[in-house]
C-alpha cells in the first residue's frame, strides 16, 4: 500500500512581494549581521513573525542567508568567477 503524503499547509504563507522585500532588505543592509528584531524594525512594511520565520527558513535553504545565534547575514554571491572557482577548486 503506498504511503499517503501529508499535506503541508502553512498558516502564514508569504506572498512573493513579501519574500522579495525581506530578501532585498537583507541583501542591502549596512551591517554584516542583523538580528530578527532589528530586521523587523528596518523592513519597509510590518510583517507577521511566523511569516518572517518561513521566509528566513526559505532563504537559508536556498543558500542566500546564514542564520546563527548571533543573527542573520547575507551570503549569496552570484559572481560567475566565484562559482567557477568553487566548482573547479584549487589544488594546493
Amino acid at each position: 500500500m503506498p504511503k499517503l503524503q501529508q499535506e503541508h499547509r502553512l498558516e502564514h504563507s508569504p506572498t512573493l512581494n513579501t519574500v522579495l522585500m525581506v530578501e532585498d532588505t537583507l541583501k542591502n543592509m549596512n551591517e554584516s549581521v542583523i538580528t530578527v528584531a532589528e530586521l523587523k524594525r528596518i523592513l519597509p512594511k510590518q510583517i507577521n513573525h511566523n511569516t518572517l520565520k518561513v521566509i528566513l527558513e526559505y532563504l537559508e535553504l536556498s543558500n542566500k542567508i546564514l542564520a546563527t545565534m548571533r543573527g542573520i547575514t547575507w551570503i549569496h554571491n552570484p559572481n560567475p568567477n566565484l562559482r567557477k572557482a568553487i566548482t573547479d577548486g584549487l589544488e594546493l
